[in-house]
């Protein structure tokens, strides 16, 4: 049976640092990583792709208050269950684009819900970043006027924050399986997914963003996957970054990676959650995680070094394998 790796693209990797987020821009990004994507499917994987939606997902809160005289301004789960469409549609697009000469059955966006709880208490505390970068002048005029919670983001300026609570099931897990069955690519909790609550009505919509690295986990393990590939916008994980004796890391255990990340080598807003979801998907099951660019994909899921780029990824493992004495 062939193997399975779910993929995680970052919102930011659709809307790239600098880019208005324009329709013409975010086709031009999906449709290099539906190139990464068809080089696996060619080799005989079959792919779940999971996007972010951080910065679509608050333009869109933005366009929704300006025009909130005119028309009802929906809640912000809504709006995530809209770019989980918008982007999936894009992406849905992009593949059937590069694969024209046959080599995909097809391709299928679901617009995906996941249980969150409650009483996470992420939901005291906003740490997801939406939206586009601000000043601080604007920042501060936003909180003001709108009631947003904003923090700085790194050196690039101000952001909206929003609660990200961990992800507790995928509501679609049987029917993204059924279609993986049918040799479907799956694009899934697209933005994290839209997150729910199970109220004695049913299950109803909270207002929040659900970091998609820890979706794009919850589905691997829910689905069984052998591989989670988490893809950013640098070609490895560094250690001691920014210190004269930072250093790129090609392999790890996933006993090492939980003491780095234990000593704070991995900021929470930085490579902290793709590090921490790459645990968790290994500690539950999978055989392998992949942190890298989208051109490094490939490589490193093979474990060999890239033709075009001399390098490879990042790979976490259970245990790294022993090297016998020369």
């Amino acid at each position: 049976m062939a193997k399975t790796a779910v993929v995680a693209l970052g919102g930011n990797a659709l809307t790239r640092e600098g880019q208005a987020g324009s329709y013409e821009e975010l086709e031009a990004n999906a449709t290099i990583m539906a190139k990464t994507v068809s080089s696996l499917m060619r080799t005989g994987w079959r792919v779940v792709l999971v996007h972010g939606n951080g910065p679509q997902v608050g333009n869109l809160a933005i366009q929704h208050e300006e025009g909130a005289k005119l028309v009802p301004a929906q809640p912000l789960f809504s709006l995530g269950a809209m770019t989980e469409g918008q982007l999936g549609s894009l992406i849905c697009l992009a593949l059937r684009r590069v694969n024209d000469a046959g080599a995909m059955r097809g391709v299928v966006s679901v617009v995906t819900h996941v249980a969150v709880n409650p009483d996470d208490p992420a939901f005291g505390d906003p740490t997801k970043f939406i939206g586009p970068f601000l000043t601080e002048e604007q920042a501060e005029s936003m909180a003001a006027e709108r009631g947003w919670t904003v923090k700085r983001d790194s050196d690039r300026g101000w952001r909206r924050v929003v609660p990200s609570p961990d992800p507790v099931a995928i509501l679609e897990t049987d029917a993204i399986r059924a279609l993986l069955d049918q040799g479907q690519v799956v694009v899934a909790a697209g933005g994290g997914g839209v997150p729910v609550v199970r109220y004695k009505s049913g299950y109803g919509g909270i207002d929040a963003v659900i970091d998609k690295d820890y979706a794009a986990q919850r589905l691997a393990t829910s689905l069984a996957a052998q591989a989670l590939v988490l893809v950013t916008g640098v070609e490895t994980v560094l250690l001691h970054y920014g210190q004269p004796d930072q250093r790129a890391i090609h392999e790890m255990a996933v006993d090492e990676a939980q003491q780095w990340l234990d000593e704070g080598e991995f900021p929470e807003g930085s490579m902290g959650p793709k590090v921490r979801a790459a645990i968790r998907f290994l500690r539950r099951g999978g055989e392998e995680a992949v942190i890298t660019t989208p051109q490094l994909v490939y490589a490193s899921l093979q474990g060999t070094v890239s033709d075009i780029e001399g390098v490879t990824g990042t790979r976490i493992v259970r245990m790294k394998p022993l090297v016998a004495e020369q």
